[in-house]
């Protein structure tokens, strides 16, 4: 089962319609303008994208209203849902870092007090 941040709504808040572009938009991280534009010029052109838009507008559910808590957040859902390989690497890099300023810390710490390091010897 999905997790409520990484499904697709409808995001009536944003809507002019019905909400889907702006949950398409909500969902990729596009703006919301690019999706409207694209809509119109298929709809002139093929005309089924409108029967799509409403099919979609009755099977979509609507968007929760706090489904993030801030803006970085909803940033980070939608790089979760446009990459989620590449999230897992840049979040890995991140653990990576701190392990590492930990472990300098900790060196730093262990260095300068003589007794801790003979404790910590002493546990070996």
């Amino acid at each position: 089962m999905n997790s409520p941040r990484t499904t697709l709504y409808r995001d009536k808040h944003n809507a002019k319609l019905m909400g889907v572009c702006a949950g398409i938009a909500d969902y990729t991280g596009i703006n919301v303008f690019w999706f409207r534009i694209g809509m119109v010029i298929l709809a002139i052109t093929m005309g089924w994208p409108i029967l799509a838009y409403f099919v979609a507008g009755f099977l979509l559910n609507k968007k929760p209203p706090y489904l993030y808590r801030d803006a970085s957040e909803q940033k980070y859902w939608q790089s979760v849902r446009q990459s989620p390989k590449r999230t897992a690497r840049e979040i890995r890099s991140s653990f990576r870092d701190i392990d590492r300023r930990l472990a300098a810390v900790e060196a730093h710490y262990v260095s300068s007090n003589p007794r801790l390091t003979a404790e910590i010897e002493r546990l070996r």
